[in-house]
């Protein structure tokens, strides 16, 4: 039995996606314990290019089982939309996606009111949310008055649970002059969706117990980054659910002396979509580098990310609250052709220097200026290198430096957008 979680060490965006496939050929079942169709995972398989927004990247490998977990928050819409697409492609889901009865979904009026929440606010003051509705449909499970997915095998009755919700709502719409969906409306839109989904709900929490206790391998795959934990990220500008390592636990239904190892996924850079503090992002023509080579656009919303240097307290931060084992590194080839690379180390604020993220004022990253460690860059291109020794040495120590730095190795390292682009120094799940 071997339980390897995949987390974003950074603010999202790490190829978590890639990795997860990748490293899905090893595993028994693949389980995605948290967040929605805001987490967009870009797969290239074969020349072709997969976006995956809710179902579990393993999906792809077509004899693996693949869980989303009760910690997810699901538009049905969405979810059938999507799996569409992939019986289209070839990638058929029946008898292998499990949906968790305890998995909340996301309904129209999540979706309006993240849009209207957010274009209530200012510039400086935006989210930056993808206005797919997941802080609200969270926001109603935390108050009690969600639509867990099992009551799509009943719509009658739970029609007393979305006019409850709805009404619950109605001060917010009324105030924002936007009509409230009829309750009908919503359980009338639902009944279509419901015959597509219902034959996919389980009790995903036992079925993951049965795996390993039958000895088989678990994939738990992660969405956003740990910058963006609703408890441990840039707070407020974060996502309102567990991106953790942690979050495997809670997100899914297991416990956590289940787990193997613990890897995070970060790019060789940093890169954020939305809003929020961003202590070494860039303006000038590295930071562009980064945006075009390594085509910086969200999965799900198609915004260009913002873009800097590696930021090593951020980094070591994430290695601390994941219990991280290891790192895989993304996107080492878009740095080729800058020269020289810097990195943080640390942070300069008015009260002194520190080498950790701050995490004492509410403000924790305002008022700071990085502090830059100068390291050689390298020209050769390295897209086609499989091996880590082949890399040019300049790469090789980039990466020898952030191993040290975090206290952790990098077992994979990616170089490209293939499955076939990366490096296996030591594979998770033979660690």
């Amino acid at each position: 039995m071997t339980a390897v979680v995949v987390v974003g060490a950074q603010w999202g965006d790490e190829g978590k996606g890639k990795i997860v496939d990748y490293l899905a050929e090893s595993a028994d079942v693949v389980a995605r314990y948290a967040g929605g169709p805001n987490a967009g995972h870009t797969l290239v398989v074969g020349g072709d290019k997969v976006i995956v927004r809710l179902v579990p990247s393993g999906i792809l490998r077509h004899d693996k089982m693949c869980i989303m977990g009760h910690g997810m928050v699901v538009d049905p819409a969405l979810l059938v939309e999507e799996i569409d697409d992939l019986h289209k492609r070839g990638h058929h889901v029946d008898g292998r996606l499990f949906i968790s009865y305890r998995a909340h979904l996301i309904l129209p009026h999540h979706i309006l009111a993240d849009g209207l929440r957010e274009q209530a606010l200012s510039a400086a003051n935006a989210i930056g949310t993808t206005r797919r509705g997941i802080g609200p449909a969270y926001e109603d499970k935390a108050a009690r008055r969600g639509l867990p997915a099992v009551a799509l095998r009943d719509l009658d009755r739970a029609t007393e649970l979305v006019d409850r919700t709805l009404q619950a709502w109605a001060p917010f719409f009324a105030a924002s002059g936007q009509a409230l969906p009829r309750t009908q409306d919503v359980i009338d839109n639902l009944r279509p969706l419901a015959e597509r989904i219902v034959p996919l709900l389980a009790d995903t929490s036992q079925l993951l117990d049965d795996q390993l206790r039958a000895g088989h391998s678990v994939l738990f795959e992660g969405a956003q980054g740990t910058l963006l934990d609703i408890d441990h990220g840039t707070y407020p500008f974060v996502t309102s659910s567990s991106a953790i390592a942690g979050g495997a636990c809670t997100g899914s239904g297991i416990g956590p002396r289940a787990l193997s190892r613990v890897v995070g996924a970060a790019k060789a850079y940093v890169t954020r979509v939305g809003g929020g503090p961003f202590p070494t992002e860039l303006e000038d023509a590295a930071g562009e580098h980064m945006k075009k080579v390594g085509a910086e656009f969200g999965s799900v919303t198609g915004r260009p990310r913002r873009a800097g240097w590696l930021d090593l307290p951020a980094l070591r931060y994430a290695v601390r609250v994941n219990g991280l084992d290891s790192l895989v590194l993304t996107k080492l080839d878009v740095l080729t052709g800058i020269d020289p690379i810097r990195v943080c180390v640390a942070y300069d604020r008015p009260d002194g220097r520190t080498s950790v993220l701050p995490v004492d004022r509410f403000d924790h990253l305002d008022n700071i200026s990085p502090v830059y460690e100068e390291l050689p860059g390298w020209s050769e291109p390295i897209d086609k290198v499989r091996r880590f020794e082949d890399l040019p040495a300049a790469a090789r120590g980039y990466v020898d430096y952030i191993e040290k730095a975090c206290g952790i190795p990098c077992d994979l390292i990616s170089v490209g957008p293939g499955r076939e682009a990366i490096m296996v120094r030591r594979h998770p799940f033979e660690a």
